[in-house]
């Protein structure tokens, strides 16, 4: 369910706004356009949002900006404590992509950057199912994420970053569950959702899929 990776962002919580910034060499090409990411996700949703992974707030702050009520839902102590002093009047609940405790009856979209590759593939299905029950009438679920076109493309990155050295980006690929785009179109259509990929750069691609 994601939770085997919690306790790594322990570390993410006091570096990670710097990492996003272009200031660590090391994660630069992934978070490559970092603010025009955030800018497009909000850009594509209205409405009551569901955040998977709040972090520290980034996304959480263009999504309020846009006057959308947001409830967040993050996994991990050291990032809730984050957005919840960051925002005092949302709601941030212990919870993970898969399992958590929403009780509002109207949700318009659910929303996460860097997030979704926590789960198994298995799991994506099963979350994106629950999603689609969750979901109002065209209601959407637009996130961004690490992906790849293929298995083999996964592979060529893995060992372009191997070679310059870049061995914390190497041992992110290989122990977390990114998967390719096929996959991804599969689950999201067997879930009932009409589903599109934008990349955004080297690493990460706009998922942006509305219930049918």
């Amino acid at each position: 369910m994601g939770r085997e990776f919690v306790n790594i962002f322990d570390g993410w919580a006091d570096s990670y706004d710097a990492s996003v910034s272009g200031k660590d060499p090391e994660y630069r090409d992934v978070f490559e356009g970092y603010e025009t990411i955030l800018n497009e996700v909000a850009k594509r949703v209205s409405g009551t949002i569901i955040e998977f992974g709040t972090g520290t707030g980034n996304l959480t702050a263009k999504l309020l900006e846009a006057g959308n009520p947001v409830i967040g839902i993050e996994p991990n102590t050291k990032m809730r404590e984050v957005t919840a002093e960051r925002f005092p009047a949302i709601q941030v609940i212990d919870g993970d992509l898969l399992e958590f405790n929403e009780e509002n009856e109207h949700i318009d979209a659910i929303v996460s950057t860097y997030v979704f590759h926590h789960l198994t593939d298995k799991e994506k299905g099963l979350a994106l199912k629950k999603y689609a029950t969750l979901l109002s009438k065209n209601g959407k679920v637009v996130f961004a994420d690490t992906v790849f076109l293929t298995e083999e493309a996964k592979q060529a990155q893995i060992s372009k970053e191997r070679n310059r050295g870049f061995f914390n980006v190497v041992e992110d690929l290989e122990r977390e569950y990114y998967t390719t785009i096929p996959i991804l179109e599969e689950l999201f259509t067997e879930a009932g959702f009409q589903v599109s990929f934008v990349k955004m750069n080297d690493y990460v691609w706009l998922i942006e899929a509305t219930k049918k």
